[in-house]
C-alpha cells in the first residue's frame, strides 16, 4: 500500500494555508447555489489502493454542477461507443465561455462535452425512454463509482430548471442542427438533474480514484466504467475541464480535471489518485478559487504534473 503520511502532512499545510482565502465570490446565476456558506472548505485525496486522506469540511454536501459532464460522456461512450458520440459532439477545447451560444462552424457541432452544449448533446444521448429512468441510471452510476447512495438536490434542480434560460437556447440550438432529437425537454431534465446530484469531497475523491483505476471502485472492485474509454474521457478533460482556464491549467497543473461552479474541483491521477477540493468561492471563470490553489500546489510539491521530470508513472510521492 502506499504510503500517504507524507501527503497527509502537506493537505493539512495547504488547509490551513488557504482557509481564510476570501476572494472569488459563490455563484448566485442559480439561485439556491447562492445559499451555500462561501467559507466551507475541504480536500480529499483517495489513492487507487483505498486509502484515503481527508481535511476540513468533507462532510458538507454540495452538488456537482459541470463535474457530471466528463461522467455523462464516459457514460455516453460505454453504451453507445466512440464514433456514435463523437458524431454529436467534438473534443476541441473551445477558447469561450462554458454556457456560450455557439457551435463549432466547421461542423454545427459543440466543441467539447465539457462546456454546456456538449453536455446537453451527451445528456441527449443518455437519456431513457422516461425522465425518471435516465436520471436513475446516472445517480445510480455515480452511486457506485462513490461507493455509497448519492441522490439529486430537488431543491436545485428546480432552481436550474426555473432559471435556465440559457440553456434552453442551447438545446433549441442544437435540435434546429439536428444535433438532439425533438424531446428538448426531456434532455434538459436529464441535464439538470445530473448538474443537482448531491455529494461531498469524499464521494468526489472516491470517484476520481475509480478513474483512476481503470473504471473499477478502489475498495469494493465493482467494475463501474468501461475501462477502453476511460483515457478518452481523461484526455477531454485535460485538454477543456476547467473552462476558459483549461490552457493555462494544463500548463501550471497538468492533471485531467473537472470544475463546478458549485466550488468543486476534481482532479485524477491516473492508476494513483482522485482528488477532490470544495469551496464555494469560484472566480470570474467559474473555478474554486482555493481548489485551484490546492491542486497547483500539489501537482508543484508531489511532481503530478504529466510532463513533470519527476513524474515516472508509477508512485506519484516526488522520486519515492
Amino acid at each position: 500500500m502506499t504510503d500517504l503520511t507524507e501527503l497527509k502532512r502537506f493537505i493539512e499545510h495547504l488547509y490551513a494555508k488557504y482557509r481564510d482565502e476570501d476572494s472569488g465570490a459563490v455563484a448566485t446565476y442559480i439561485p439556491e447555489l447562492g445559499k451555500a456558506d462561501p467559507n466551507l472548505f475541504g480536500i480529499s485525496v483517495v489513492s487507487t489502493d483505498g486509502q484515503e486522506v481527508s481535511v476540513g469540511d468533507v462532510d458538507a454536501e454540495f452538488t456537482i454542477q459541470s463535474i457530471c459532464k466528463p461522467l455523462a460522456f464516459l457514460m455516453a461512450l460505454d453504451s453507445l461507443g466512440r464514433d456514435e458520440v463523437l458524431a454529436h459532439v467534438g473534443v476541441e477545447p473551445s477558447g469561450d465561455a462554458f454556457n456560450s451560444v455557439e457551435l463549432d462552424p466547421r461542423n454545427s457541432r459543440p466543441f467539447n462535452p465539457m462546456i454546456n452544449a456538449g453536455a446537453i448533446a451527451v445528456a441527449s444521448l443518455i437519456k431513457e425512454g422516461s425522465p425518471e429512468a435516465g436520471v436513475a441510471r446516472f445517480v445510480d452510476t455515480l452511486s457506485r463509482a462513490a461507493g455509497r447512495t448519492l441522490r439529486v438536490d430537488q431543491a436545485v434542480l428546480e432552481s436550474e430548471s426555473n432559471t435556465g434560460h440559457r440553456n434552453r437556447a442551447i438545446a433549441h440550438l442544437l435540435h434546429n442542427f439536428d444535433v438532439i432529437d425533438d424531446q428538448i425537454e426531456h434532455t434538459l431534465h436529464q441535464y439538470f438533474s445530473q448538474c443537482s446530484v448531491l455529494l461531498n469531497t469524499r464521494d468526489l475523491a472516491t470517484i476520481g480514484a475509480t478513474l483512476a483505476n481503470t473504471g473499477e471502485h478502489p475498495i469494493s472492485g465493482q467494475d463501474v466504467f468501461g475501462f477502453r474509454h476511460i483515457r478518452d474521457t481523461l484526455a477531454v478533460m485535460f485538454a477543456c475541464g476547467m473552462y476558459d482556464f483549461a490552457g493555462e491549467w494544463a500548463y501550471r497543473v497538468g492533471v485531467p480535471a473537472k470544475s463546478g461552479v458549485s466550488g468543486g474541483v476534481l482532479a485524477v491521477i491516473n492508476r494513483q489518485l482522485g482528488i477532490a477540493v470544495y469551496s464555494p468561492r469560484i472566480d470570474e471563470r467559474g473555478n474554486s478559487v482555493r481548489g485551484i490553489k490546492v491542486c497547483t500546489e500539489l501537482a508543484e510539491e508531489f511532481g503530478l504534473h504529466a510532463f513533470d521530470v519527476m513524474n515516472f508513472g508509477s508512485n506519484f510521492v516526488r522520486a519515492l
